[in-house]
C-alpha cells in the first residue's frame, strides 16, 4: 500500500503542474461576457483573479469596478475605481464612477470631489452635471 502512494501523488503533481492556468486575457474575457449578460457578482469573480494579477491594467479595474457598483458593493466598487483615478487622473468615466459609489458608500464630501473633475474634465456630458448637481443639493 505504502508503494502505491508515492506513484499516485507524482501522477497527482503531474496533472496540477499540467494545468493550463487561465490567462489574463481569459480571465477578462469571460469577466467582461458575464458583466456584458448582466450577471455581475459572478463577473467578479475572473475580474478580481485577473485584478490580482495585473492591477496596472486599468481596464480590467475599470471592468471590475463595473461589475462590483452593479453588484451593490459600493465600497469595493470605490476601492477599484480610485485605482484607475490614480493610473489615469484625467480619466472622466472612472472619476464619475468613482463619485457615484462614494456617494453611494456614504462618503459624499469624497464623492463631490469626483463628481466635479468628471464634469470639468466632459462639460458635454449631461449626466455628469446631473449627479454632481444632485449631491450639491441633497445637502
Amino acid at each position: 500500500m505504502a508503494a502505491s502512494w508515492p506513484c499516485a501523488h507524482a501522477a497527482y503533481t503531474w496533472a496540477v503542474d499540467e494545468e493550463p492556468a487561465d490567462s489574463l486575457y481569459s480571465l477578462y474575457q469571460r469577466g467582461m461576457s458575464l458583466l456584458e449578460s448582466g450577471d455581475f457578482a459572478q463577473a467578479t469573480v475572473p475580474l478580481s483573479k485577473a485584478a490580482r494579477i495585473a492591477p496596472e491594467k486599468s481596464s480590467i479595474r475599470e471592468a471590475l469596478g463595473r461589475a462590483y457598483f452593479h453588484s451593490r458593493r459600493y465600497p469595493e466598487a470605490a476601492r477599484e475605481f480610485e485605482a484607475v483615478v490614480e493610473l489615469y487622473p484625467v480619466n472622466d468615466f472612472a472619476h464619475f464612477c468613482l463619485g457615484r459609489a462614494l456617494t453611494l458608500s456614504g462618503r459624499k464630501d469624497l464623492a463631490r470631489r469626483h463628481l466635479a473633475i468628471a464634469a470639468n474634465l466632459r462639460p458635454e456630458r449631461r449626466d455628469y452635471r446631473i449627479y454632481r448637481e444632485r449631491l450639491a443639493q441633497s445637502g
